[in-house]
């Protein structure tokens, strides 16, 4: 069996931190997993807009979903963005 312990982390420190995962309930781990990815979001476009000084949060929300979700669902949403400000 491949050895998956990692080289930066004490085997007694790692141990406990699983102890504690298991512990927690599916809404915890689902607490946890969201509020994760909901930080890595915030960090890309954090990244897009110091690269791309000047957008706006638009500009940078198309690039990010062009980026992480490909040019055809960045092309809908840049047409229903500026769909809502023609309307606004």
């Amino acid at each position: 069996m491949k050895n998956t312990q990692p080289n930066d982390t004490n085997i007694q420190s790692e141990q406990m931190l699983i102890s504690l995962l298991r512990k927690k309930s599916p809404a915890e781990k689902f607490a946890s997993v969201r509020s994760l990815s909901q930080l890595t979001i915030q960090l890309s476009k954090h990244a897009i807009a110091r690269a791309n000084q000047g957008f706006d949060d638009d500009q940078v929300n198309v690039l990010f979903i062009r980026l992480h979700d490909g040019k055809e669902l960045a092309h809908r949403f840049k047409r229903h963005i500026d769909e809502k400000h023609e309307n606004a």
